[in-house]
């Protein structure tokens, strides 16, 4: 049996930043995924994403200023896309594996289980471990109907050869959003399909009607209030059932986005003795199981208050390793966090919406508008640019940003940062940005 002081299970961005922080303290740590290294971030998520994502706002602006200064028509070559695309991620998992081992951390491939408290069973091989670090990550929660194996996932379509002329995306997160308006840009026929009465329901609701509005006028057909009952393979194409199944449609291609659950069904937890929910596994502050005190684990995998987002589980990762390294020493306390959907254009957030604001019985005004008529909004020619926040009534502090627009992907980290700083709509009304970029707009909007 191998013995180590630390097996990390999990190679993404956050069991990376653990397993080299423990084995540059001279601890003996390994690492093991079965799915190549790179993680969601890097291989299936935020990086290949933005590639895409990032060519259907150049191609957005194309056509805006047609007529404008530009001239000549454009179009999104997918094949070329998803080549290009691929120079970024299929680099990872040999990079990130040299790496480790430049390192001096022992690589396994293959998947883990629980054999007891203390051993684990990696492939074939038994490993003895002190302290064992789960970071996992999520994966796509699967779609439940008759018909649901019909469906690909968020995975699949970042890896798409050919773009379907109809794709419908079931679900209405930032998942179905952001690949809805890449698709559409693309020139597929697209279909969101959600069966509550909102899309984005973690967003401040005032600025996703602005975002839906964009949506729409990009092509995108947005359906509230409504679920597919069944998923028929129909040739080439599929058909699918919608309400009590009176209606059909047809679609070339159905992405199920439906949420991402804790990675963890595979390493056999009840073994270990480590207690977990579908909330992930349960820990305490220092990051450590509530239930096996030599199990630690972060990210997605965990039940903690961080958002899933790639920035908090790297953070958790750092804390989780502090603590593996000098013992428990230090707690979770999560700043505020930005985070965007990246559409065309995208939408961002920080701090508390309204209604947290009101449920919290918080002393609050609120600053919003509409910006398209503003310089920047008209130089960028915005199909949408708003904004609403929320401000301390007794200490003029920023309680919540949220924006829609060009560029609010950046201008919503100025935010992030003065909300951490403590500085007030005073402070930013008096600072003088560099003109004329988006973030000097922040004065008028505070």
């Amino acid at each position: 049996m191998k013995k180590y002081d630390v097996f990390v299970i999990g190679a993404g961005m956050a069991g990376a930043a653990v397993a080299r922080k423990c084995a540059a303290k001279g601890l003996k740590t390994a690492i093991s995924d079965f799915r190549p290294y790179g993680g969601t971030c890097a291989l299936r998520g935020c990086d290949p994403k933005k590639v895409l994502v990032d060519a259907a706002q150049l191609y957005e602006q194309l056509q805006q200023h047609q007529g404008k200064g530009l001239q000549g028509e454009q179009c999104i070559n997918w094949q070329q896309l998803m080549a290009f695309k691929n120079t970024f991620t299929d680099p990872v998992p040999e990079k990130m594996e040299h790496g480790f081992e430049k390192a001096g951390i022992h690589t396994y491939h293959g998947p883990v289980s629980f054999v007891n408290k203390s051993t684990l069973l990696v492939g074939e091989v038994q490993v003895h471990a002190e302290k064992i670090a789960i970071v996992t990550g999520a994966r796509s929660r699967l779609l439940s109907i008759p018909g649901g194996e019909h469906t690909v996932y968020s995975t699949d379509f970042l890896n798409l050869q050919e773009l379907p002329k109809h794709i419908t995306f079931v679900g209405g997160g930032y998942i179905s959003f952001e690949f809805a308006h890449l698709a559409a840009r693309a020139g597929a026929k697209v279909t969101i399909i959600e069966h509550g009465p909102k899309a984005l329901k973690h967003f401040e609701q005032d600025m996703v009607k602005q975002l839906l509005q964009a949506s729409e006028k990009a092509g995108i057909n947005i359906r509230l209030n409504c679920e597919v009952s069944e998923i028929i393979r129909n040739g080439d194409g599929y058909t699918l059932s919608v309400g009590s199944g009176t209606e059909k449609f047809e679609t070339g291609l159905v992405v199920s986005a439906i949420g991402r659950v804790p990675e963890v069904e595979q390493l056999q937890l009840d073994r270990g003795q480590v207690k977990h929910s579908l909330k992930g596994i349960a820990v305490n502050e220092y990051l450590q199981s509530t239930s096996n005190p030599r199990v630690y684990a972060a990210g997605d995998a965990a039940d903690t208050e961080g958002i899933p987002l790639t920035p908090v589980a790297v953070y958790e990762g750092h804390i989780l390793a502090s603590n593996l390294v000098k013992g428990n020493r230090t707690k979770t306390a999560y700043p505020e966090i930005p985070t965007v959907v990246f559409t065309v254009p995208p939408l961002a957030s920080v701090g508390l919406t309204e209604e947290q604001a009101k449920q919290q019985e918080l002393a609050y005004k609120v600053n919003s508008g509409d910006a398209r008529k503003w310089y920047n909004g008209r130089r960028t020619l915005a199909t949408a640019y708003a904004y609403k926040v929320l401000l301390d009534i007794e200490k003029g502090t920023i309680l919540g940003a949220h924006l829609v627009g060009p560029h609010v992907e950046e201008t919503i980290n100025a935010f992030a940062l003065a909300m951490k700083a403590g500085m007030t709509a005073k402070d930013l009304k008096s600072f003088p940005f560099s003109y004329p970029t988006m973030v000097s707009d922040i004065p008028y909007m505070v």
